[in-house]
């Protein structure tokens, strides 16, 4: 018996950019072309005539941890020969398209270990690349170091890192160290190339006016990405965090409305409220004003876009092209300086195999969570208290979870896995400080859902400890394929 498996439409972005990406390294240019212009593709994987369409495994059984597919239980895997405007895929194609659905269907460890089994390091080079650096110059000294090196795999060598006028041999700690201090001081935005965002002073972004701080600013950002392409090759951790749109950008994914929400609440709210009523009264054009060091000037979203009015029927594309100025247009040229160092490290193909949420943990890690500071600087709306059963229910579901499900559920509330230096007590939200926050919603048929513009989760009264947990778990998982974020 063989039952036909379909596959979730969050997922099928990333896996059509992925697939297609194997296409072009396997120069199948003629495939390629057709499938780029079968986007549509996405349809045709949940409906199924037209080819690609049909996964069916033989004595499947769908059961995962965490709400994963454990890959291990598939007997086979066989892709149906539909032809795809007339062609049928070869073998080898089918079995890197199988192989993608495999991977996707991993959960974050699993993925990051065939992740490192596909970083090679290159042959005929060096043992070692060394480095050699003034602490008290750790950002020039390694910004001429790493700038001038012309065959970028040799930093896919063993690092041995040297402090000037310092003993020690290194043997590990040294090179992280160096990564430690060094993205400290890169992402410093007393320099100009990063800031913080709209609502916190712990999560960063790109600084669209670098420009003006930094003539050799592109330089500088494809240096700060080939030390993040080298962090992450080596396995080690920057320490910085960055907004939601900041990742998805790395991966080529589309920036969503909702994106906006732990960035700037403020513009997100105003974007919501066109989206869901007349703009016709507030008199907007195709234009947003521009702030340059105090002083303000228009911006035209589109041409001649100062004499086109927003209206109910081109609202929609307003805000399109205002997320699009908001998160793109605006760092177009320092993000692919970025992606260019990184890309020289880390293959884009590979990476994509990653959504942005785990993507930040890949280059950030996770920190310790402290559940017994988190419990104390949490607050309780709607009938729910300390002693509320509910509540004792979802503290010891977060004391069974490790630190990496702890972080994914804080990621999944506030937006970042990101603790503040001082602990939840400096938890900040879209008006300030703003501790994490439990208030009661719903039935126990909902699932918990949460606002990271508030940090606050809407925790259903469920029936019992297993239930919590079993809900809690898939909002967490399904965040990116149901409505369970806003």
């Amino acid at each position: 018996m063989r039952d036909s498996q379909r596959i979730g439409p969050h997922k099928l972005p990333q896996m059509v950019e992925y697939f297609l990406s194997i296409i072009i390294q396997r120069q199948q240019p003629g495939l390629t072309h057709e499938l780029e212009n079968h986007l549509q593709l996405q349809h045709q994987l949940q409906q199924g005539p037209h080819g690609l369409a049909t996964m069916t495994w033989a004595h499947s059984q769908m059961v995962g941890r965490k709400g994963y597919t454990q890959m291990g239980e598939f007997s086979s895997l066989i892709i149906t020969q539909e032809p795809l405007n007339g062609r049928i895929l070869d073998y080898q194609t089918q079995k890197l398209l199988a192989r993608l659905f495999r991977i996707q269907g991993l959960d974050y460890k699993r993925k990051y270990e065939y992740f490192k089994s596909n970083l090679k390091r290159p042959n005929c080079a060096p043992n070692k690349q060394e480095i050699k650096v003034r602490r008290s110059h750790i950002l020039e000294d390694s910004y001429r170091i790493i700038s001038q090196i012309q065959r970028p795999e040799l930093l896919k060598t063993k690092l041995w890192v040297e402090f000037e006028g310092e003993p020690g041999l290194d043997y590990g700690g040294l090179t992280r160290e160096w990564f430690f201090y060094l993205s400290k001081e890169m992402f410093n935005p007393y320099y100009g190339l990063f800031e913080y965002s709209a609502m916190d002073n712990y999560t960063l972004q790109i600084n669209p006016f670098s420009g003006l701080c930094n003539e050799d600013h592109l330089s500088y950002y494809k240096f700060i990405g080939r030390v993040a392409g080298m962090a992450v090759f080596h396995g080690k951790l920057l320490d910085a965090f960055f907004i939601r749109p900041f990742y998805k950008m790395m991966l080529a994914k589309p920036i969503e409305l909702e994106d906006m929400e732990s960035v700037d609440s403020e513009y997100h709210r105003s974007l919501l409220w066109i989206r869901d009523n007349d703009p016709n009264e507030l008199e907007l054009t195709f234009c947003v004003d521009e702030e340059t060091f105090g002083i303000t000037s228009q911006r035209e979203l589109k041409p001649n876009g100062a004499q086109i009015p927003v209206t109910n029927d081109n609202k929609n594309e307003y805000i399109k092209l205002v997320i699009q100025w908001r998160f793109v247009s605006r760092i177009q040229e320092q993000m692919n300086a970025f992606l260019e160092g990184f890309n020289e490290i880390i293959p884009t193909a590979l990476l994509k195999i990653f959504d942005e949420n785990e993507l930040e943990l890949l280059m950030c890690g996770i920190q310790v969570v402290a559940v017994k500071d988190w419990r104390q600087n949490t607050v309780y709306k709607g009938d729910y208290h300390p002693n509320h059963i509910t509540i004792q229910w979802f503290w010891r579901v977060v004391l069974s979870f490790d630190n990496e499900m702890r972080a994914r559920l804080l990621q999944f509330v506030t937006g970042t896995s990101r603790v503040p230096m001082n602990g939840f007590k400096e938890l900040y939200g879209s008006n300030g400080p703003q501790l994490f926050t439990i208030e009661k919603w719903g039935t126990p048929d909902n699932y918990p859902r949460a606002h990271t513009c508030f940090n606050r989760l809407d925790l259903p009264p469920y029936e019992s400890y297993q239930q919590l947990k079993e809900k809690l778990i898939k909002a967490i998982e399904g965040s990116q394929g149901f409505a369970g974020v806003d």
